[in-house]
């Protein structure tokens, strides 16, 4: 799978409009470096993970349509968690094996 677009993460938010493509790609970028600062490092070319990608739109999914600073986001935390142990498992494994 390619790496994840611009265009694939407004599909998943159901935004048409490009008023937001700037707040997208920042929040794109920022749910990278999270993954990245989780152990989880951006999949090489040629490799992606749909599982990656799955976890950057839910990210920049959260912080979107979350933006009021006193908002909570337990439930929401709950399923990032999950992938990132699921990508941490993951990776951790195929090391082992090789």
């Amino acid at each position: 799978m390619p790496e994840l677009t611009l265009d694939e993460v407004k599909t998943y938010l159901r935004i048409d409009g490009s008023e937001d493509d700037a707040i997208l790609a920042l929040l794109m970028n920022s749910a990278k470096e999270y993954l990245a600062n989780s152990g989880i490092p951006k999949p090489e070319q040629g490799s992606e993970s749909s599982l990656y990608n799955l976890a950057v739109m839910l990210y920049v999914a959260l912080h979107y349509e979350n933006r009021d600073p006193a908002a909570r986001m337990d439930k929401f935390s709950f399923a990032l968690e999950s992938i990132i142990l699921q990508l941490k498992n993951y990776g951790e494994s195929t090391e082992e094996g090789g």
